[in-house]
């Protein structure tokens, strides 16, 4: 008879998770909102959703279920930006966004947005820019969080548009603006066809990350890389299915803005468990975990590593490897980095990797 002795590992608490010291580097404004903001602004705005009941809502806009598609993922954004077009709205957003992340010890974040979609009611783009940077200050003044802004071009909306983008980035560099994306649908709008706006970013010596391997394959991600010069990418789910792309990444410690849990939801990944971002992080590469969208994913960046452990097995140690490779990615000045990495090393160091050793199902043959 063969018996399979599992090894029993004791499980890292959510809480525990939740004091770690973190960044989140991919996360989204307008897939960020809380529940109850989006009524409230609906409310006063006048303006009319498909629900007014907290649950109807959240079952209208699918937030945290699995839509099947990128596609399907995206709608629940037609509901988001019906109220964030003034800004009252957008300053709202961005101060309680971190208000949130500081809540679980997110010390530093990237939140992303395309001005553009925000603009129905006659905004100013500057206008748009200048009420999010305001809620993010403000909420650093009030909880020591740090925040500044990516700046989107749209995959599936005109080039002239994601210029008119890149030109706002580099109107805000030094003011607020650290970065240039791409996001939208993926397939089907290849990012070749924006290069004019990467390339003013990179005359001006802006960082760039785009959404790439998500709900396309890897070619998408060579694309973003080798034509774009993205120092980022967004997902990058189907990098697994390029091993020469794969090496290729980690030797040039591009790093990856993983987002396990939104994934599954857009169904570029089947479930939790088999997330190539496991194969990534063994292999090397730098992978960093982030939310996507607090709202629409229904997650936090602690639950988020808490399911990385849960999910995939990965030890405290990991998590901690995880956190670091997040302040390393980030869109900051060296020395800057340098000082947290200082901090948060010293910080990290207080828990102990032993406590909580990798989840296993390996065990002994007899």
């Amino acid at each position: 008879m063969i018996v399979v002795l599992r090894a029993m590992t004791p499980s890292i608490p959510l809480e525990l998770i939740q004091k770690l010291p973190k960044t989140d580097l991919h996360v989204h404004l307008d897939g960020s909102l809380r529940l109850e903001t989006i009524l409230d602004l609906a409310e006063k705005q006048r303006v009319e959703l498909p629900a007014t009941d907290p649950d109807a809502l959240r079952a209208a806009m699918n937030l945290g279920k699995n839509c099947g598609s990128l596609v399907e993922y995206l709608k629940a954004f037609d509901v988001t930006l019906l109220v964030l077009q003034t800004e009252e709205s957008l300053y709202r957003a961005a101060f309680e966004l971190a208000e949130d992340a500081a809540a679980e010890n997110v010390r530093y974040m990237e939140v992303r947005y395309s001005p553009m979609l925000h603009t129905r009611r006659g905004l100013r783009l500057t206008s748009v820019v200048e009420a999010v940077l305001a809620g993010l200050r403000a909420a650093q003044e009030k909880f020591g969080i740090e925040s500044n802004l990516i700046i989107c071009g749209i995959r599936n909306v005109s080039a002239a548009s994601s210029l008119e983008m890149a030109e706002l980035a580099v109107a805000y560099k030094n003011r607020g603006v650290v970065g240039y994306d791409l996001a939208g649908a993926e397939y089907d709008h290849p990012a070749k066809h924006h290069r004019a706006a990467f390339q003013l970013v990179r005359d001006n010596n802006i960082n760039v990350t785009i959404h790439a391997g998500e709900a396309y394959g890897p070619e998408s991600i060579a694309q973003a890389i080798h034509a774009c010069g993205a120092h980022r990418i967004g997902h990058g789910c189907r990098l697994r299915e390029s091993g020469d792309l794969l090496h290729y990444v980690n030797d040039h410690r591009i790093a990856l803005e993983c987002c396990p849990s939104s994934n599954v939801q857009t169904g570029a990944i089947t479930d939790l468990a088999s997330h190539p971002m496991k194969l990534y992080f063994n292999l090397g590469l730098r992978v960093t975990v982030n939310t996507d969208n607090r709202l629409v994913t229904n997650t936090s960046v602690s639950k988020e590593l808490w399911l990385c452990h849960s999910e995939m097995g990965l030890s405290l140690a990991d998590l901690k490897q995880i956190i670091v490779a997040g302040f390393k990615s980030a869109f900051l000045p060296f020395h800057v980095k340098q000082a947290y990495l200082r901090k948060i090393s010293e910080e990290l160091a207080v828990f102990p990797d032993n406590d909580f050793p990798a989840a296993t199902n390996s065990g002994i043959l007899m």
